[in-house]
């Protein structure tokens, strides 16, 4: 069996330092002004976050990082990762509450925290008194001391000199936790990078010096693995885009060719175009596509969520690429990969790195980037995999001979009715994609009934004047139930003034199933 192998994240900077040279990686915004720091800026600054964690401690450390996405995390982040301790990022906006649950679990012994978070890190401080390092992203001088102080021609520099084990955990990533205990999802070297070692089925989105705007979050695997890692290996240059409320006005000033985004974000951009275009009819498309996107859009990257093949076609009609791919951070994160050849209900074709099958309709992978486990959780890890080894994605999925795959659902959220029949509640809230009164939509089942909780899109009702949503919404699955099988027939409709509970992730919380 041929031995799998990827670069470290060391070996990837190096590279990227010698290839694009001073060529701009990092692009952001701080204080109203756009910074810029080249390939061997970012490789220098976190070889010098680095040398000094190792100068903190010669203990191998797990180290928080509670942030939005801007130049300090990514230094930390690398620093981390080439140095031989384990990152472990979180949400920005959680709890000190939780925060300190996690981090008894995840064994954390050092945190890096934005200047928001200042004032719940003292707490945490407190209730995590194994915390022995606490330190500020927002105090730019203290980083700008630490780049300098412990620089490649410092008297640290030798620090830096060590070789990681590739084998070794590096990250641990809680998943969202939509039902049960977080779990922390260990990956190594040889997961983190060698996930973004495939053969891409599209040559002309990640090419040097194109750019990419991230907009999502680097706590989450998608972003990570993708907007950081895989654009430092490609050469791409990565605009941070900081906060979602900023991505309309990032958008003109960065005029990226690539962005990843989630269904939700795709949706609002087009609306936005749409809505120009409605305000300017004598306004050709390209232009107002330009107002939104900037002048160089090609492709929009889409993961984490169902995507609507409408929204691919809408898109193409502005001259866009959208496709989507699928993954899980226990795969080291992409399963398979957006290919514009395949069908547009498909997540793309499984990655060159994969092995995937069936089995009872659940999708399995088999594959060398796959986690080390839940962290401190053998019980969990050892459910996740079948006695032959494959990882049990847990979604429900179909897949054909040239790899295309198709999602049709979660194991775990299947309705088992009474009569023995299995319902996907996807399967049925999919049908709602087009429905432009509905702006999100929760199926589940109530005493053998299947019931579908709707929060209406108002501003579309009021723009429609649309008093009785109630009753128009009835209509709609009315209409639906007539050709709908006998086991996906919606028996109430519950409409909501508030949008359903969601995770961190932005994912809806599903309810118990009563049968």
């Amino acid at each position: 069996m041929e031995i799998f192998d990827a670069p470290s994240v060391r070996e990837l900077l190096d590279s990227g330092a010698e290839k694009y040279g001073n060529s701009t990686f990092i692009k952001f915004i701080r204080n109203g002004a756009i910074e810029e720091r080249s390939f061997i800026k970012v490789r220098s600054d976190s070889l010098a976050v680095c040398r000094w964690i190792r100068s903190l401690s010669e203990k191998r450390m797990h180290i928080a990082i509670i942030g939005k996405s801007n130049y300090e995390y990514i230094t930390c982040l690398s620093g981390i990762l080439i140095s031989g301790n384990v990152a472990v990022p979180f949400a920005p906006d959680i709890s000190v509450e939780e925060a300190a649950e996690l981090f008894k679990r995840a064994d954390i012994e050092m945190v890096l925290y934005e200047q928001e978070f200042s004032e719940n890190a003292e707490r945490l401080k407190e209730l995590c008194p194994f915390i022995k390092f606490a330190v500020n992203l927002g105090d730019l001088e203290e980083f700008d001391r630490i780049y300098n102080e412990y620089s490649d021609s410092s008297q640290y520099a030798a620090l830096s000199d060590i070789e990681v084990d590739k084998n070794a955990c590096c990250v641990i990533i809680f998943t969202s936790g939509t039902t049960g205990i977080k779990k922390g999802v260990a990956l190594s070297t040889l997961s983190l990078v060698g996930n973004i070692m495939y053969q891409d089925y599209i040559t002309d989105i990640f090419t040097p010096n194109d750019v990419a705007l991230s907009v999502l979050p680097m706590y989450h695997i998608f972003c990570f693995s993708g907007d950081y890692i895989k654009n430092l290996k490609d050469g791409v240059q990565v605009c941070l885009n900081g906060s979602l409320k900023d991505i309309i006005k990032n958008l003109t000033v960065f005029e990226p060719k690539v962005v990843r985004v989630v269904p939700m974000i795709a949706q609002t951009l087009l609306q936005r175009v749409k809505a120009i275009l409605a305000r300017n009819p004598e306004m050709q498309v390209k232009e107002a596509v330009t107002q939104v996107f900037g002048r160089n859009i090609q492709w929009l990257i889409s993961g984490g969520a169902y995507l609507n093949p409408e929204l691919i076609d809408e898109y193409e009609k502005l001259g866009i690429f959208l496709r989507q791919g699928y993954g899980m951070t226990e795969a080291g994160c992409r399963i398979s990969v957006p290919d514009n050849t395949a069908a547009r209900e498909s997540v793309g074709r499984i990655i060159d790195l994969c092995e995937a099958r069936i089995q009872n309709g659940e999708i399995q992978v088999k594959t060398p980037t796959v986690m080390l486990g839940y962290y401190k959780m053998p019980e969990e890890t050892k459910e996740m995999f079948t006695e032959d080894g494959w990882l049990k994605t847990g979604d429900i999925g179909e897949l054909t001979e040239d790899n295309q795959l198709f999602i049709t659902g979660r194991v775990k959220n299947l309705i088992i009715l009474s009569n023995g029949e299995n319902v996907s509640p996807e399967a049925i809230e999919k049908k709602f994609a087009d429905v432009e009164l509905v702006s999100e939509v929760l199926v589940f089942a109530e005493k053998d009934r299947i019931i579908a909780e709707i929060y209406p899109n108002y501003e579309y009702a009021e723009l429609e004047k649309i008093e009785d949503i109630q009753t128009v919404l009835e209509q709609t699955v009315d209409r639906m139930n007539k050709t709908a099988k006998a086991a996906h027939i919606i028996s109430e409709v519950r409409v909501r003034t508030e949008p359903l509970e969601k995770t961190a992730s932005g994912k809806i919380k599903r309810k118990e199933t009563k049968i």
